[in-house]
């Protein structure tokens, strides 16, 4: 059913929305709809083209996933921002798929790959959105990349502490050791065991299902 809800965030995300026609908007409405996800759940797993996702409350994380199972974040999602490669189908250059999960309770709207291609007939800012939304990730993409292929494993460490640190507003890190693992694409033995060599070394406190930072400078000296 067409979320009415909708339509503030495709004022506040589409600049161009009121360039847009009475029919146009009203297409794009009757694509859309809303969908609150639990933490965990799965939202996108590549085999089908669930549209644009549009996150009003909540972060999504995206990420892709080895044929063994091992996870690498790309980026994550906050409310007011759009997942665009959950709609690769609607860009033909696309030709990997990716998985995104709702990181934490989340509500979103949806706009439907039909809708989106039928209206952006038309309107051809409507693909010029999506190919700079497209641009703007795959240059977080390479960030990733450039860390997993270049940077020594503790560099690494300290950028995602640093970062969880700062997105979450706190110097306690919840995540357990498989976590943090599954996130920077690495093993669970190989995160311990730097995060033991940080404890010893007074930069962080290690307890159950979770890591607290003590020493800030030294993990920005080691980012650098």
């Amino acid at each position: 059913m067409p979320c009415e809800k909708c339509e503030n965030v495709f004022k506040s995300s589409f600049p161009f929305w009121e360039k847009l026609s009475e029919k146009d908007k009203i297409d794009l409405m009757n694509g859309a709809g809303c969908a609150e996800f639990k933490k965990g759940q799965n939202i996108h797993d590549g085999t089908v083209c669930t549209g644009i996702i549009f996150v009003k409350t909540g972060c999504l994380r995206v990420y892709i996933l080895s044929e063994e199972g091992k996870e690498i974040t790309l980026y994550r999602i906050y409310a007011g921002d759009v997942c665009v490669l959950s709609a690769s189908c609607v860009l033909d250059s696309i030709t990997f798929d990716v998985h995104v999960d709702a990181e934490e309770d989340s509500r979103c709207c949806i706009l439907s790959p039909a809708s989106f291609r039928f209206v952006a007939e038309r309107k051809p800012e409507m693909k010029i959105f999506l190919l700079e939304k497209t641009v703007s990730r795959f240059s977080e993409v390479m960030w990733v990349m450039q860390q997993i292929l270049f940077m020594s494993f503790d560099r690494r460490l300290a950028i995602f502490l640093l970062s969880e640190s700062e997105k979450n507003g706190s110097a306690e890190i919840k995540l357990t050791h498989e976590q943090i693992a599954k996130y920077m694409g690495s093993a669970r033995e190989v995160v311990s065991r730097m995060l033991k060599y940080f404890s010893s070394e007074g930069y962080v406190e290690l307890s159950r299902g979770g890591v607290t930072i003590l020493d800030f400078g030294a993990l920005r000296d080691l980012s650098l």
